[in-house]
Formats: structure tokens, C-alpha cells, sequence
């Protein structure tokens, strides 16, 4: 279904690469200044892993006690245990055709993309292995996680340069990639504007098994209409046509209370599975959504390993 990245510059016009490289020096900046030790402190270790034996001690867990080693020696010794740092985050991107949507300075796809950038250069900061899978109604690539700096531009350049072969949204046959190509709990950040449905039982098994994070891409223009007058619109997903008038306050008023209903909805969904989550807007930068979600973490979960 997939491989590894290959080289996406050749994909890239120079003006492109100019906006890759843009992005890439402003998410790394973020993470060196910000962001790598707000994503330590709130994303540990699977656990410990056994690092050596020393003589049992007065006060020591009788539990932790090496029966191998206190045979072998004929007095009582313990394990030692460390922490165990190291993690696999998966970048989960939807790269429908409604990322390409944008009304302000930049389209959905390249907030995300932006996004999932500054998520790899945390991670990768941290020594973590970052993997990808890209996604529109079918799996349209997998990158298996790997540790290396490049992998966070890697990221942003296959974003970004992408030609994605369908057009919709299918969550569940992602979710359903991932479980099957990731079988160890992984840190998964589903990065998506979630305009799909049916995709609930699929996100409650995969919280399950890994910690699940949605990030909800959006932009303004999606929750409200301009007053315009006539406007024709087009569903960027089915090609589906619908003219409507914008200069009237009921179809303003019904378009953003539709808007509303949605979001809210999504919002007992995940609630109800004890997700974090990202709110990200596409006319806003990555850095504050990102860091709310961190610090909302932290004060859930001080004692997450």
C-alpha cells in the first residue's frame, strides 16, 4: 500500500519548495523555543525496561527481587528498571480534496501539513520515531515511523506535494490501516477536517489500543458565510453544486448554527472517549492550539506514563 518517502522536491515548483522550506524553518524555531519540552513533559515512556541487578537493600519492593541472580549468588538481589523513552508517533493526514479549500492566507492542507511538522520535530527532538499515513477514501501512502531529523520535512514535502487518487474522506479505512500496520500503542495524531461520518466505532478502537489525538482542521469560512450575495458552491469532495444567498441573515444564520451542531457533536464524541484534542484553524498559527492542548494535558494527566 505504501513505502517509505523518496525524494518529493522533484514534485515541488521552486515556489513550493520556497513555502516548504518557510514552514519548516518556522516549526522548527517553535519546537527549539517552545515546544520540545512542553511535548516531553506530557508524553512519556510505554513504561520501564530492565537496565541491571544490585543487593537487595533494607526498604527494597520484595517484589523487584531477581530470583535468577539471588540463586545465582546466593544472597538477595533486585532489578533495576529505567524508564523507556522512546515512542512512535503516527501522523495520520487526510488529504482529501476539501484540505485544498482556504479562504485567508493559506489552505487547510498547509496548516496541517504545518502542523504535522511541528509534531515531528518534537518528536524527533525527543528521540521518538515518527511514522505517516496519508489518507483521502482509500490509503493513499504509508511511511513507516523511523527516527531522523529529515523525516519532519520529509513529512512537510509529501504534505504538500502529494497527488492524492480519490477525493473523499474515509476515516475508518485509516484507522483500519493503522491498526494493522501498527501493532505496538503508538502516540496517533488523526489530522483531519472530519468531514466524514460513520467513523465512531473505528476512533473508539483505536483509542483503545493507541493514544489517540484528533486534530480538527478547519477554516473561517466554513462556520461563516460572508455577505456576499449569490454565491455558488462547490463541494470540493463530490463536485456537488449549491448556489446560496449569502446576503440573507436566515442563510447566514442557518449555515453557522449547522456549523455549530457539527462541532458540538463531534465534541461529545470525543469527550465521551476521554480524547485530547486540536482545534486548528487554518488562518491562525499552529503554535497556541498546540500548546493548550499540552498544558490541558498536563493538568489531566500528571501521572500518564
Amino acid at each position: 500500500m505504501g513505502t517509505a518517502v523518496r525524494n518529493f522536491d522533484e514534485d515541488l515548483s521552486p515556489d513550493a519548495l520556497a513555502r516548504v522550506d518557510r514552514i519548516y524553518v518556522r516549526a522548527r524555531r517553535l519546537v527549539d523555543s517552545t515546544l520540545a519540552g512542553e511535548y516531553r513533559s506530557v508524553f512519556k515512556g510505554r513504561g520501564t525496561e530492565f537496565s541491571d541487578v544490585r543487593e537487595y537493600a533494607p526498604g527494597d519492593d520484595v517484589r523487584s527481587i531477581n530470583w535468577n541472580a539471588t540463586a545465582r549468588s546466593g544472597s538477595p538481589f533486585v532489578s533495576r528498571h529505567v524508564e523507556e523513552r522512546e515512542l512512535t508517533v503516527m501522523l495520520v493526514l487526510d488529504v482529501s480534496a476539501s484540505g485544498r479549500f482556504g479562504s485567508a492566507t493559506r489552505f487547510k492542507i498547509e496548516a496541517a501539513a504545518e502542523l504535522c511538522a511541528t509534531l515531528a520535530l518534537s518528536a524527533i527532538a525527543n528521540n521518538d520515531r515518527v511514522g505517516m499515513i496519508l489518507f483521502t477514501d482509500r490509503v493513499e501512502r504509508i511511511v513507516p515511523a523511523r527516527k531522523g531529523r529529515h523525516r519532519a520535512r520529509a513529512a512537510l514535502r509529501l504534505a504538500l506535494a502529494h497527488r492524492p487518487l480519490g477525493r473523499g474522506t474515509d476515516i475508518v479505512c485509516a484507522l483500519d490501516c493503522l491498526r494493522r500496520v501498527v501493532r505496538k500503542r503508538a502516540v496517533v495524531f488523526l489530522v483531519s477536517d472530519f468531514c466524514a461520518e460513520g467513523y465512531e466505532a473505528a476512533l473508539r478502537a483505536t483509542g483503545r489500543r493507541h493514544d489517540t489525538i484528533p486534530v480538527v482542521v478547519h477554516d473561517p469560512r466554513e462556520v461563516e458565510l460572508p455577505n456576499a450575495g449569490l454565491l455558488l458552491l462547490d463541494d470540493l469532495e463530490t463536485g456537488a453544486l449549491r448556489m446560496v444567498d449569502s446576503s440573507s441573515p436566515r442563510v447566514r444564520a442557518a449555515w453557522r448554527a449547522r456549523h455549530e451542531a457539527v462541532a458540538a457533536a463531534r465534541a461529545r464524541l470525543f469527550r465521551s472517549m476521554d480524547l485530547d484534542t486540536v482545534e486548528l484553524s487554518a488562518d491562525e498559527p499552529v503554535a497556541p492550539p498546540l500548546l493548550h492542548m499540552f498544558r490541558a494535558r498536563a493538568r489531566r494527566r500528571p501521572t500518564t506514563a
